[in-house]
């Protein structure tokens, strides 16, 4: 690899690092209104939006500038392809964070009732995942990567409990039925972010490994975590 090209590689590392910071933030700061009702911290995820669309074009297009003056291979190209992809799957978690931050402007506007499942911990979880996948590509650590997928389980298997709950609560208080759709949309968007965390991990898998994994369980039974 030429001096050059490491140059180039490292200035794609640093762009993505800078980009899922600002969308850890937006995860983080959409949970918090959705949590607290504040609708000030709301219209800051849904303003930020706009910078992750930015940041995902600027760093596609440095990507795409890399792939065409310097033609890379084996290692190098699977790094390229793993950022271009994991590129995109931080502007969808920005633009799933900025719709949670919407309903919890709704929610906010409305007469206040009680969540019909635990939204913090699931949120909780979500950020996790997240925070674990970029963990993984920053250590480049397959170990961590396992991780993502078994909590991905966690989160599915509660969006399908949070469904239950909330049609429950429909039947029990049908007049608080424009509330309760929020959060079934909110539910969803949670376990999207999870799904999205899930394929930077996979991704992350195959930048060090070099096999799509995609579809696939197997890949996550290998050495006992720790934790």
């Amino acid at each position: 690899m030429t001096q050059l090209l490491q140059k180039e590689l490292d200035k794609l590392k640093n762009q993505l690092l800078t980009l899922s910071a600002v969308v850890e933030e937006a995860v983080r700061k959409a949970s918090q209104s959705l949590e607290t009702f504040d609708a000030v911290i709301a219209r800051q995820v849904i303003g930020a939006d706009q910078q992750i669309n930015q940041m995902e074009v600027e760093l596609e297009e440095e990507c795409l500038k890399v792939l065409a003056l310097h033609q890379p291979v084996a290692i190098d190209l699977r790094y390229i392809v793993a950022v271009l992809k994991i590129n995109n799957d931080l502007e969808r978690i920005g633009d799933l964070a900025s719709n949670i931050a919407e309903r919890a402007l709704t929610l906010a506007g409305e007469a206040r009732i009680t969540p019909p499942f635990d939204c913090a911990r699931m949120a909780d979880k979500a950020q996790t995942m997240l925070n674990k996948s970029l963990d993984c590509l920053v250590q480049m650590d397959i170990r961590l990567a396992r991780q993502v997928l078994k909590l991905d389980d966690e989160i599915d298997q509660q969006h399908r409990e949070n469904f239950g709950l909330i049609k429950d609560q429909i039947r029990l208080q049908p007049e608080k039925i424009d509330a309760l759709s929020q959060y079934l949309t909110v539910s969803r968007h949670l376990e999207r972010i999870a799904d999205l965390a899930t394929n930077i991990a996979e991704d992350v898998y195959y930048m060090i490994e070099g096999e799509i994994v995609r579809h696939t369980s197997s890949w996550c039974n290998g050495a006992p975590d720790n934790n």
